[in-house]
């Protein structure tokens, strides 16, 4: 039987909950007796996940299919769930993608599509299922945001961007929303073992950390009521602080120095 413990019972719902960091979140809650809302693009991902995450004593999985770089997805999703009488305790924005490479030389589709899945998504996400969280004066939000939110990244300029508004973003909504009942925290995870540059000829940093690590960190510290999480290595937590100490130019010349090094200027879409 799975232990108790502040997700037991809860309903979650996990968006990019088919691979990475948020399959590992459904493994991690699934074995504290959490029930789980898994939305992703895959119906036939998400219908092998849950089958996998079932077992005597678990809680009850839901499988949601959508594009969430759609912007009417959250709001498709909220209407499915409510035909479904399921109410969200807590929800998980981990979906998101990146824009590697120089920015005037890629095509701008895909960097519009991370924009839409790591910031408007989002926005639609909590804006569908925070009101009910308000009424009910209980609730929770985990954002997924990342170390590049902290520091202008050259050659993933629109990515570290969009992450700079998941940051100051969810810090205004927790404060907007403090004594309301409703918990808000952001995660900032460093580079992770995931599928993050599988459409470019990019690759992941050696060092990465293994997406268990990473989901693992974040709910332990939700659970333990931070108000933000750094998962990833000792390194990685550094970031927020070096960029209160240097200029931004700086920080701006020495990552890019670090990208420029690592090949991203010359990044090619490959898929």
């Amino acid at each position: 039987m799975p232990k108790h413990t502040v997700f037991s019972g809860k309903t979650v719902l996990i968006t990019g909950a088919s691979k990475g960091v948020g399959e590992q979140f459904a493994h991690n809650l699934a074995a504290q007796g959490a029930n789980l809302v898994l939305v992703a693009r895959s119906a036939r991902a998400l219908e092998d996940l849950a089958a996998r995450l079932g077992a005597p004593g678990r809680g009850q999985f839901h499988v949601v299919p959508a594009d969430l770089a759609d912007p009417q997805a959250p709001q498709a999703i909220a209407s499915e769930l409510l035909q479904r009488g399921v109410e969200i305790d807590l929800l998980i924005n981990n979906a998101g993608m990146g824009a590697v490479g120089p920015f005037l030389t890629r095509p701008l589709k895909p960097t519009l599509q991370s924009v839409d899945l790591n910031v408007t998504a989002l926005l639609g996400m909590i804006h569908e299922f925070g009101p009910r969280m308000l009424e009910r004066g209980q609730g929770g939000i985990i954002n997924v945001g990342s170390m590049a939110g902290f520091q202008p990244l050259p050659y993933q300029a629109s990515y570290s961007g969009t992450k700079a508004f998941v940051l100051t973003f969810t810090e205004a909504l927790a404060e907007e929303l403090r004594g309301s009942g409703i918990r808000v925290m952001a995660a900032h995870p460093g580079p992770v073992q995931t599928g993050f540059f599988d459409s470019t000829d990019a690759a992941i940093n050696s060092k990465a950390v293994s997406p268990e690590d990473i989901a693992a960190r974040i709910l332990r510290d939700y659970a333990r009521g931070r108000q933000a999480s750094y998962p990833g290595r000792p390194s990685d937590r550094l970031n927020p602080f070096l960029t209160r100490i240097f200029p931004r130019t700086v920080i701006a010349r020495l990552a890019g120095d670090f990208n420029r090094q690592a090949g991203y200027e010359h990044v090619t879409d490959v898929a």
